[in-house]
């Protein structure tokens, strides 16, 4: 019998007093989970030396062939969450990807290094929805989207320290070293999540919800209750084409740096990422506190369209990024795209949850992370690599990653439209709730 089973006024007690804890512990998952993800991409142009492989194959190693595992399994993972313990789940999947991460490390061919990329995504499949299950039990809804925007720092965190310290070991010691000491420390971190993670009651900061109960749909159900819901769609569109340009640019930008603007590994790991840590974390953290007092004054839309005029914000220094040959002022792009372009997934994720039926919160998570890891990470590291390769007759094997880049960024306003417009779906609910 657990301590919820027995002593539930104990539990919930427990639960809220150590919930920063376990926000902390949270996000240093998503932190890993992210690092582990993304250390390919300062690595990129040294592996494909040391393989011989092609830009198509190393997209592939980035994009499908983690997305299709990590994004496939996440909903009967999340099924299993939203019935079992959450905390377990996490600590078990931590375990598994972080030594699959090290077994990169000792690859000795595409393929050997295609399965460990693959281990790599089953694991992974096991962290973000019960994750933001357990964030949304933990956290109101008025203090729901800063809780997310903490989490959602594991991704510029785990990509800026990964870029840095698995550029730098890369430079002293090799590739195979840096990938092995980058997985080696998850190990660890899953003990430490067993131990000091608290599975809360779900519900917990819903008191009116708490009533929802009864059988829980099919991942097929939910996922058609989600696409009903006007609103949760936008999102989910919105999300997932910001992600396909994220992951493309992150994946690919240290080799962009290296090819086009003549950056070494050590300067693209001791200039260019501590400015994605320090201004993402602005960024990400910033964009939560706005969107919660956003909602606060106006309403649960304004979430939806504080996202879109940040993303206005950021589009045009992500094309002078990816435009200029002069290496200065690509990094003053850089930093002004990394200070509005960061706050979204704290805001949009919030939402979704909150739109979400109780029993169905990791569900809705998986299904949201199943349409953006197999279109935005599937896709996007994948589809740069090969139109990178199909540009090379025409612009040259210097600048065709640059131009495929740019193809990549030209989605943005695609994705603004739908913030936009689940920011307008929103408001008319709010205003047809406050006239009934």
């Amino acid at each position: 019998m657990t301590l919820a089973a027995t002593h539930p006024e104990i539990a919930d007690t427990l639960a809220i007093r150590r919930r920063t804890l376990t926000l902390a512990l949270l996000t240093m998952v998503y932190f890993f989970s992210y690092m582990d993800r993304q250390i390919l991409s300062i690595l990129v142009e040294l592996i494909k030396a040391d393989l011989k492989l092609s830009d198509t194959q190393m997209g592939m190693l980035g994009g499908l062939a983690f997305a299709v595992f990590y994004a496939g399994l996440g909903i009967p993972v999340a099924r299993f969450a939203d019935k079992s313990n959450r905390r377990n789940i996490i600590a078990v999947s931590l375990a598994l990807w972080s030594l699959m991460t090290a077994l990169c490390g000792l690859a000795q061919n595409f393929v050997q290094l295609l399965l460990a990329r693959i281990g790599v995504g089953v694991g992974e499949a096991g962290s973000s929805p019960p994750s933001h299950s357990i964030i949304a039990d933990l956290y109101p809804v008025e203090k729901r989207a800063s809780a997310m925007a903490i989490y959602s720092l594991g991704v510029v965190l785990g990509g800026g320290f990964g870029t840095m310290i698995g550029g730098w070991l890369a430079s002293q010691y090799g590739w195979r070293i840096a990938i092995i000491a980058i997985g080696i420390p998850g190990i660890v971190l899953a003990l430490v999540v067993r131990a000091f993670v608290v599975e809360p009651r779900r519900g917990l900061s819903d008191a009116s919800r708490a009533a929802e109960s009864g059988e829980m749909p099919g991942a097929w159900s939910a996922f058609a209750d989600m696409w009903r819901d006007a609103a949760a769609r936008h999102l989910v569109l919105a999300v997932t084409l910001t992600s396909l340009i994220g992951y493309a640019t992150t994946y690919w930008g240290p080799s962009y740096l290296q090819r086009s603007l003549g950056f070494s590994v050590g300067q693209v790991a001791l200039i260019v990422a501590p400015i994605a840590a320090v201004l993402g974390t602005v960024s990400g953290v910033g964009g939560g506190r706005v969107a919660d007092w956003a909602a606060k004054r106006w309403g649960i839309h304004a979430q939806s369209w504080m996202v879109g005029l940040l993303k206005c914000a950021a589009l045009p220094f992500t094309i002078i990024f990816f435009t200029t040959d002069i290496a200065a002022v690509a990094i003053a792009a850089y930093a002004c795209n990394m200070l509005f372009a960061n706050s979204y997934l704290g805001p949009t994720f919030a939402m979704l949850q909150g739109l979400a039926p109780l029993r169905m919160r990791a569900m809705w998570a998986a299904i949201t992370l199943l349409v953006i890891n197999l279109v935005g990470l599937g896709l996007g590291p994948t589809s740069i690599g090969v139109l990178s390769d199909l540009l090379v007759p025409y612009v040259g094997k210097a600048e065709s990653l640059r131009w495929a880049l740019v193809v990549a960024v030209g989605a943005t306003p695609w994705a603004i439209f739908h913030y936009w417009r689940a920011g307008v779906i929103l408001k008319r609910r709010q205003d047809l709730a406050a006239r009934a």
